[in-house]
């Protein structure tokens, strides 16, 4: 073939498409129907099941729902919290603030982004790494580290005490506006040092921005409480009353974790990066002071050895995937052999978990919690996900993850100090790898 498609190779094309009569059934319904629906494998399809030997106590019966927007990362932190605070109070249901941890986030953000913006003043305005920085400041997505710095530095509140608002569950326009703002601070700042201005003019005019962006967001989301009162009748039906809380308070004498004493470890087996071996990223993070994000690079079965060490001691396994990929959204299914893709179009898709990462075919979408497994002569079958976007959708909102797909499409889960080997600990100690703002392990915060 030469290098311009010619009539001869369309035709040519035509008559392989015509001889096979599968392509016309295939036609037939795919004009008609999902992909997904006319894709499904009924054999795959037969086998959900959504019953686990091992569930976390205090798993909770309602889940939660972040709506039209990307806190997904925020409201697995959030909902990993809530097990620890039911055990404690013996609670039926309870959620903690997603819009107060969210009204936090983007100010750490903002701030974040205009030192990153200082930080890289030398750089042509039309570098890759100052394109990079612009192009999403403020976005919903986040990473573990960053989730446990907020927690740290702002504590938590009852959803009772700073209730969702609009802009919090549909935030779309809100971070359209404050990136607008964000990227014209940027502009100015780039302008004054162009001038020859010092860096204290710089950061004394950032914090007239911040104060413009604290407005902005007071206005969309409500302005966060410094003190609160709380109530709770438990599942004793045992009334307690609770005065003049602190957020700190509410974190660190209320609920029994210590999200310090956890780490981030990935499955990524891409050519550049190494098992055994620490990671951060370039310029992802939110808040200024506090701990970088950092991963240890494992293999699959040993994310979950830890996984399962964690569950059957009661703790649910924050983490990160391509949510998109061999899913029903609907059923709650993420099972690899759930779509006959390949005898749909009589091609195989070859791409391993590397290869996709590679070439930018999957990367961390979305978070969840781990909150059961389903284990048969020692090996996991299935695992059991609690996910945040409602009861309409899966088992009254919690998924089903086949153990193939935690193989192929699962990159990140957070497990605790405890459950840890001590080689792993020794990893986490080193100087941590940077890899590129844009690697695809940086991916769940944009």
């Amino acid at each position: 073939m030469k290098n311009s498609i010619s009539t001869k190779n369309i035709n040519s094309f035509k008559n392989t498409y015509n001889s096979e009569p599968q392509h016309k059934i295939t036609r037939n319904a795919l004009t008609q129907s999902k992909i997904q629906d006319v894709a499904m494998n009924w054999d795959a399809f037969s086998l959900i099941n959504h019953e686990f030997s091992d569930v976390v106590d205090g798993e909770m019966k309602k889940v939660t729902n972040q709506k039209q927007s990307g806190r997904c990362w925020g409201f697995a932190g959030l909902n990993l919290m809530r097990i620890a605070l039911s055990k404690k109070y013996k609670l039926k249901q309870f959620e903690f603030s997603q819009n107060y941890f969210m009204f936090w986030d983007k100010l750490e953000k903002s701030n974040y982004f205009l030192e990153n913006i200082i930080k890289t003043l030398d750089e042509t305005r039309d570098s890759r790494i100052v394109m990079h920085l612009v192009s999403n400041p403020i976005e919903d997505g986040g990473q573990w580290d960053m989730f446990v710095n907020l927690i740290e530095k702002y504590g938590i509140v009852p959803q009772t005490v700073m209730p969702e608002s609009y802009h919090s569950s549909q935030s779309g326009m809100m971070n359209r506006l404050i990136t607008r703002k964000l990227r014209e601070y940027a502009w100015i700042l780039r302008e004054m040092h162009s001038k020859g201005k010092k860096i204290d003019k710089l950061r004394a005019e950032k914090e007239k921005m911040l104060e413009t962006v604290y407005s902005m967001l007071c206005v969309h989301l409500g302005t966060p409480p410094e003190k609160f009162d709380w109530q709770v009748r438990n599942k004793d039906k045992e009334f307690e009353r609770f005065e003049g809380i602190t957020p700190q308070q509410f974190y660190t004498e209320f609920v029994d974790i210590n999200l310090k004493d956890k780490i981030c470890l990935i499955n990524c087996p891409m050519d550049d990066k190494k098992y055994d071996e620490l990671y951060t990223i370039q310029y992802l993070g939110n808040v200024i002071e506090g701990q970088i994000v950092k991963y240890i690079n494992l293999t699959s079965e040993q994310l979950k050895e830890y996984a399962i060490k964690s569950i059957k001691d009661g703790e649910g396994v924050w983490f990160g995937c391509d949510v998109g990929k061999m899913f029903h959204q609907k059923l709650g299914i993420m099972d690899m052999d759930l779509y006959d893709f390949d005898l749909l179009y009589k091609t195989e898709f070859k791409m391993d978990k590397a290869k996709r990462l590679e070439y930018g075919d999957s990367l961390m979408t979305h978070a969840m919690l781990l909150t059961g497994v389903d284990i048969k002569n020692g090996k996991s079958l299935k695992w059991r996900v609690e996910n945040s976007w409602g009861d309409k959708i899966g088992d009254k909102g919690y998924h089903l993850m086949s153990d193939k797909w935690f193989d192929e499409y699962l990159y990140e889960i957070v497990i605790d100090k405890k459950y840890l080997s001590k080689e792993v600990l020794e990893i986490h100690d080193r100087k941590p790898i940077e890899l590129a703002s844009w690697d695809p392990m940086g991916a769940l915060a944009k």
